[in-house]
C-alpha cells in the first residue's frame, strides 16, 4: 500500500498573499483539505483511484470558492455552463461533458458517459438529456449563484473583456463602478479543480471540472473536457491541468507528461517539469498535478500560485502560494 497517493488542485494563476485575507485563506485550505480527506479515505479502505478522484472532485465542485460546480463563473449571457472529464488509466477509458447546465456534480455525469455510452464527450442539450435519462442530480440556477462571481461578470462586461478566472485582471480597481458588499472580500475565488490518484493496485485515474471563463462567448470550450489536453491517465501517470486552457490544448499538456515518460524515459518529476517549461515557451500560464504508479507526486506550475494539496497517508501538504 506504499504506492497510495492523491493530489488535488483548485486553480493556478495570480494568487498573492498580499491580496488574501487570513479568513479567506483558511477557507481555501479547508476546501482542499476536505477533498484530500474524502479521496484518501476511499484509497485507504482499498477503493479504486477512479472512485477517489471522483469523490475528491465532487467535494471541490460543492465548495463555492472554486470555479467548478457551485460557485462557477458566469458566461456573457449570465449563465453557468460546466465542463468536466474523468479518465481511468487502467482501462484507458474516459468520459467528458461540456456546456452542461444545472448539473450539481458534472464529474459524476462525465463518469456515466464513460461507463454507459460508447462515446467520450457529450455536449450541451444532449449531455443534459443523457443526465436526465440516468437520474443525475440537478440543482436550480440559484444553487450555482454566488455574489462574487456575479460581480466578476459585471466587471468583465463593463470592461468589454473575456476574463480568465486565474489572472489578476479583476483585482480591485479604484476606477471600477462595480461595488461589493462590505462583507465580501475582493480577493477573488479561482480556478478549475481536479484530482489524480494511485490506488493499491498501482492503477491511476484523473478528473477535472470547471466553469470556464468569465464572460465567455461563442460556445468556447477549454481544455478541461478535452482528453489529453486538460485531463489524462494511463499506466505511466495521471494528470489534471489548470490555467489558460487554449495553451494547454496547443501543448496537449496532460498527455505530454505521459509521452515524455514513455518516449524519453523520464521520471514523473522530470517529465512534468519539462511539460510546464514547454507550456511557458508557448506563452501558456498555469500548472498541473500528477502522480505515477509508484505513488510519486509532483505539482509544478509557472504562475504566481496554485491551490494544491497532496497526501500519501503519512505525508499531507496543502499549499497556495509559489515557493519563495
Amino acid at each position: 500500500m506504499n504506492n497510495l497517493a492523491l493530489a488535488v488542485h483548485g486553480g493556478a494563476g495570480t494568487i498573492l498573499k498580499s491580496q488574501m485575507t487570513p479568513r479567506l485563506e483558511e477557507q481555501y485550505r479547508a476546501g482542499l483539505e476536505d477533498a484530500l480527506r474524502i479521496g484518501w479515505t476511499i484509497l485507504d479502505r482499498g477503493g479504486s483511484s477512479l472512485d477517489a478522484v471522483e469523490a475528491a472532485v465532487c467535494s471541490l465542485e460543492d465548495f463555492p470558492l472554486f470555479n467548478a460546480g457551485r460557485g462557477a463563473v458566469f458566461t456573457h449571457e449570465g449563465e453557468v455552463e460546466l465542463d468536466a472529464a474523468i479518465m481511468d488509466g487502467n482501462t484507458l477509458k474516459a468520459g467528458a461533458v461540456t456546456f452542461v447546465k444545472n448539473i450539481k456534480n458534472p464529474v459524476k455525469l462525465a463518469r456515466l458517459v464513460m461507463e454507459r455510452t460508447e462515446h467520450i464527450l457529450l455536449a450541451g442539450d444532449g449531455a443534459n438529456q443523457f443526465a436526465d435519462q440516468n437520474g443525475v442530480e440537478t440543482a436550480p440556477d440559484e444553487y450555482f449563484f454566488t455574489e462574487h462571481r456575479w460581480l466578476q461578470l459585471q466587471e468583465a462586461l463593463a470592461a468589454g473583456r473575456v476574463v480568465l478566472d486565474h489572472t489578476d485582471d479583476l483585482v480591485q480597481n479604484p476606477k471600477s463602478k462595480v461595488q461589493r458588499s462590505g462583507s465580501e472580500p475582493w480577493t477573488k475565488p479561482l480556478g478549475t479543480v481536479g484530482a489524480v490518484a494511485c490506488d493499491q493496485n498501482g492503477h491511476l485515474a484523473a478528473a477535472t471540472s470547471t466553469g470556464g471563463m468569465t464572460n465567455k462567448q461563442f460556445g468556447r470550450v477549454g481544455d478541461t473536457a478535452i482528453v489529453g489536453a486538460g485531463t489524462y491517465a494511463d499506466e505511466c501517470c495521471a494528470v489534471s491541468c489548470t490555467g489558460h486552457g487554449e495553451y494547454f490544448m496547443l501543448g496537449v499538456t496532460a498527455y505530454d507528461v505521459a509521452a515524455r515518460m514513455k518516449y524519453k524515459g523520464l521520471s514523473l518529476l522530470e517529465a512534468a517539469s519539462e511539460t510546464i517549461e514547454h507550456l511557458g515557451k508557448i506563452s501558456g500560464e498555469g500548472g498541473l498535478i500528477s502522480v505515477d504508479s509508484l505513488g510519486n507526486v509532483t505539482l509544478p506550475f509557472n504562475s504566481a500560485g496554485m491551490y494544491r494539496g497532496w497526501t500519501r497517508g503519512n505525508e499531507f501538504s496543502v499549499e497556495i502560494y509559489s515557493s519563495p
